[in-house]
């Protein structure tokens, strides 16, 4: 979380940053100054779909452009922003951001991942 902040701070980004566990529920949460209202909700829906899909939400973003029934799965939010976090082959949580476009909310995400290797 620290190294994600420090990165969306360092270049000027007012979002909110969302750690869950495997099932998706939310162990943190931060709202930096500024970040829009409904921010966390979607930084925590991206970490969720991260975490529950076992895959970036990039990815779900992809596969829903051509089969739109993606976009009706229940508690998920296939837009980029979220990034699942593995250890040893397993998923054990997942990151999500939300504030900026959705490719600088990755950016932020994997800087956040990146300091946990």
């Amino acid at each position: 979380m620290s190294a994600a902040r420090a990165e969306a701070e360092r270049r000027g980004w007012k979002v909110s940053i969302a750690v869950v566990d495997e099932g998706g529920y939310l162990l943190h949460l931060e709202r930096l100054d500024g970040a829009g209202l409904q921010s966390p909700e979607v930084a925590t829906m991206k970490a969720r779909t991260a975490a529950l899909s076992k895959l970036p939400t990039k990815r779900l973003e992809e596969i829903a452009k051509e089969r739109n029934g993606m976009l009706r799965f229940p508690d998920r939010l296939p837009i980029q922003g979220g990034l699942p976090i593995m250890h040893e082959g397993e998923c054990v949580g997942g990151v999500g951001v939300s504030g900026v476009q959705s490719h600088e909310d990755e950016e932020i995400a994997a800087v956040g991942l990146a300091a946990l290797a």
